[in-house]
């Protein structure tokens, strides 16, 4: 299924929903539903009738960074996508070719000891390549501008060529989102909460859905070599493991809204399926044969035919079921990638009948 599938570029949404057309909101946006190989059309302000009291979901609060910056290797521009904060105070960057066009193309990463100048009279130093699998995400070195700062001042969100043109901060934060105490957070957007509103989330908690906070920060995109996720930093405070394990214990579903929160409170759960507070580098990667062992439903946008997200969704509902969804999503015409439609995954049957502690119901 990964690689059967073509998405037509088309279909990729260039801009945000409520840029659309006058009098739109953020929730302006289709909701396929499948419950098993059953799929479903909606809209997305239809949430809260497929939900229903005691169902909980998991949301990610990490706020996105202004994590694209200008730079440049001696006279040559290039820009510079940071991706997340070492705990030696390094900071994992892509490197990457301006395009032309306001956004970029993929580069080959290091050597090591190349300097990277950044606006504000800083420079990165390349040291070494995070992880052996590849020279495309490099530890780096700030000296001369503390990162946070040239991000506050001079930085911009990450966008890719499928979109129309640079869109503010704002855009790219979810209403979910808060500012962590030391500046952290995510170099992309957590996109499947996007198109929540204030008003449908009042919705929601008026008809006894729940809500449980997590945070992991997300780390850039692997967007030509569609790679699995890198370690990221997360946190399951513990006033969340509760909700979470007592909505288990009664007639509530658990959704995930988004993979970074699947993988979030995955990495918190033992193998008894018991969330407990935790906090830290995560680097469990959801595949079928791992399997879950918290989340019945999950809440994501379209991806890639290629990426490796789409392990994590047939851990969730299985491969026969995912592959049904995305037929029909291209059948149907629905938008992808962040500014783009959503896909919402449900349980064929009632997950507490039989709960299941170890691999995937």
């Amino acid at each position: 299924m990964r690689t059967a599938l073509e998405v037509p570029e088309e279909l990729s949404a260039r801009v945000p929903a409520e840029q659309r057309g006058p009098g739109l909101d953020r929730d302006a946006v289709r909701l396929l539903v499948s419950r098993g190989t059953d799929v479903r059309h909606h809209l997305f302000p239809e949430l809260p009738g497929l939900l229903r009291a005691g169902d909980l979901l998991v949301v990610n609060t990490s706020a996105t960074l202004a994590a694209a910056v200008d730079g440049s290797i001696a006279h040559a521009r290039v820009v510079v996508h940071f991706s997340t904060r070492g705990d030696d105070g390094r900071w994992a960057v892509e490197l990457r070719d301006p395009d032309g066009g306001g956004t970029t193309r993929a580069r080959a990463g290091g050597p090591a000891g190349v300097e990277v100048e950044v606006p504000g009279g800083g420079r990165l130093v390349l040291e070494e390549p995070l992880s052996g699998r590849g020279e495309r995400l490099w530890w780096a070195r700030a000296a001369g501008a503390r990162v946070l700062d040239v991000l506050r001042e001079h930085g911009r969100p990450i966008r890719y060529s499928y979109t129309e043109r640079d869109q503010p901060l704002s855009a790219y934060q979810t209403v979910f989102a808060l500012p962590s105490p030391d500046g952290a957070g995510s170099a992309e957007m957590p996109s499947a909460a996007r198109p929540f509103t204030a008003r449908l989330v009042t919705e929601l908690v008026s008809r006894g859905v729940q809500f449980a906070p997590v945070t992991l920060h997300t780390g850039v995109a692997s967007a030509e070599a569609h790679e699995p996720p890198y370690p990221e930093r997360f946190a399951v405070p513990e006033a969340s493991a509760r909700l979470i394990n007592a909505a288990r214990a009664g007639a509530g579903r658990i959704v995930a809204v988004g993979t970074t929160a699947v993988r979030a409170v995955e990495s918190a759960a033992g193998p008894d399926g018991v969330v407990r507070a935790a906090g830290g580098w995560t680097d469990l990667v959801v595949t079928p044969e791992r399997g879950v062992r918290v989340v019945d439903g999950l809440l994501t946008g379209l991806h890639e035919p290629e990426a490796s997200h789409l392990l994590m969704l047939e851990a969730v509902a299985g491969r026969a079921a995912v592959a049904r969804a995305y037929e029909e999503a291209l059948g149907g015409r629905y938008l992808w990638h962040e500014f783009g439609d959503v896909h919402l995954i449900l349980p064929e049957e009632d997950p507490h009948a039989e709960r299941c502690t170890g691999n995937a119901w």
